[in-house]
């Protein structure tokens, strides 16, 4: 089968979207009418007193759902047609400034980052990044910021290989949830899940079902036969027992309630990888770190998802006023703990396989979206190694790239770079250190070819003052360059930019 260049399948993809999105509409509006119709018609048989009118009320009842349903369906078009869009500006070079920039990995005095361009508007990691997790752009981030082991490189490289043609997969992922990505903190829910108990008691939670039970029991005789002494009785032993907890449940609320946000979306993504296959040694061990032998992490984390909407719902109305005497709250705080007693020691495995999963399925979109762009060859022998053809800088446009060969080997370990301001002399530094960050991560570099060996990048190309931190540009330069000397004696060769 000939492969489908990416333009032309985001714009098929693009249309046929766009056109159930308009179908949709049209449905929509035709559900509208109808239940204005119907409406009408109930309220004219009502007047009329018909033994008809209920039916014109149960089918508009019925015409609400389905008409909530063809909204929500509308909805996912329009988020699928926004998709493609975003894919299609990647293709033509018109990103920039719309995707995440991931500012919060900004490091002015990490090795290279600043230097090479990777975060900020425009940056590689707006390019590649369509991670919806937070914990997808952790794990990415630490990608491009940490030269990975050989064996690990190729292992990312066939898993890239094998998600790149999956664009049912990153357009599924793309769809979850609403348009803003998810505000999950990795670091606050792995913190909140590896916790100690809070209640290790069973009995306490079953006795705040019983007083609830109770509660219920003896405010239905009050309420039929004016027995008021059992409902009161009740009322001041939950009184004494939410007091009792009061300051433990607090605890639990605030917990969850700082560390748990759009966790719908979290599940929503481990459903869909849960529901994938794959052949690839990397995807293999990833997707079995989502088996846990009882309930998917997909189920447990929608559980875990309702729990604190139903905590969010307690300043309702009506759980304010029968809240306390069902023991809302603190019966929703105990299960929580029981939530975390049960999946807390499998959290972390689940959130840092969802992580990998999602960088690699980013790494596998600009794989997709740049068929021309090798995966690089690396090299076994010791000596470091850096052997480019036709070597361009991946956040130029085509129309501006300037290709260039390069080459440093232990026969030619250093090249002295001259010419003419604007000549393009930092840009080939850039063009070099950058390529070299997409292969030490996993991903196809800008070149015709790339042979390597393992290697550290470290740059001082655009090195600056600092005066918040009171640090001069000769101290930041000296100050670079010592952490520069410091990566020499690393496991790998260090290609130095300066």
């Amino acid at each position: 089968m000939v492969p489908v260049a990416p333009h032309a399948e985001y714009e098929a993809r693009l249309e046929a979207r766009r056109g159930e999105a308009a179908r949709r509409g049209r449905a929509g509006l035709r559900l509208g009418y109808v239940r204005l119709v119907l409406g009408l018609l109930f309220v004219i048989l009502g007047w009329r007193g018909s033994w008809w009118a209920p039916v014109p009320l149960v089918a508009f009842a019925a015409l609400v759902l389905v008409h909530d349903r063809t909204r929500r369906a509308q909805a996912r078009s329009h988020r699928a047609a926004a998709f493609y869009e975003r894919g299609l500006a990647r293709l033509e070079d018109r990103w920039a400034g719309a995707g995440e920039p991931g500012e919060r990995f900004r490091d002015p005095s990490h090795v290279y980052a600043e230097d090479l361009d990777l975060f900020g508007r425009g940056g590689l990691f707006e390019l590649v990044s369509t991670a919806r997790t937070r914990m997808g752009e952790h794990t990415l981030a630490g990608w491009l910021l940490q030269p990975a082991a050989p064996g690990v490189i190729l292992e990312r490289q066939s898993a890239v290989t094998e998600l790149r043609d999956r664009l049912d997969l990153r357009e599924d992922l793309a769809l979850l949830g609403e348009e803003a990505r998810a505000d999950v903190d990795p670091e606050a829910l792995l913190r909140w899940a590896a916790e100690p108990p809070v209640f290790e008691s069973v009995a306490s939670r079953l006795a705040a079902a019983g007083l609830a039970a109770l509660a219920a029991v003896a405010g239905t005789a009050w309420g039929w036969w004016g027995l008021a002494t059992p409902f009161a009785l009740v009322l001041a032993v939950e009184c004494a027992f939410a007091y009792w907890f009061r300051s433990r449940v607090q605890h639990v609320v605030h917990a969850i309630e700082y560390a748990a946000h759009d966790l719908d979306l979290l599940a929503g993504t481990l459903l869909r990888l849960e529901r994938e296959r794959f052949t690839s040694p990397l995807l293999v061990r990833l997707r079995a770190a989502l088996d846990t032998g009882g309930a998917p992490p997909s189920r447990q984390m929608a559980r875990l998802h309702r729990l604190v909407d139903w905590l969010d719902s307690r300043d309702n109305l009506f759980l304010r006023i029968f809240g306390p005497p069902l023991l809302y709250t603190t019966q929703l705080a105990f299960a929580v703990e029981a939530w975390r007693r049960l999946a807390g020691p499998q959290v972390r495995r689940w959130i840092e396989a969802l992580g990998e999963m999602e960088a690699l399925s980013a790494l596998a979109g600009y794989a997709y979206e740049h068929p021309a762009d090798p995966f690089p060859e690396f090299t076994a022998a010791d000596a470091a190694l850096f052997e480019a053809e036709a070597l361009g800088h991946p956040l130029l446009p085509e129309s501006r790239l300037v290709r260039n060969d390069v080459r440093l080997a232990p026969d030619c370990a250093i090249l002295i770079l001259s010419g003419s301001n604007m000549s393009g002399k930092s840009t080939l530094l850039r063009t070099i250190g950058i390529n070299a960050v997409l292969a030490m991560a996993g991903a196809p570099v800008r070149a015709r070819r790339l042979r390597l060996s393992p290697l550290a990048v470290a740059a001082s190309i655009r090195v600056t003052d600092s005066l918040q931190s009171g640090a001069s540009r000769f101290y930041a330069e000296i100050t670079r360059l010592r952490k520069m000397v410091d990566l020499a004696g690393g496991p790998f060769p260090v290609l130095f930019l300066l």
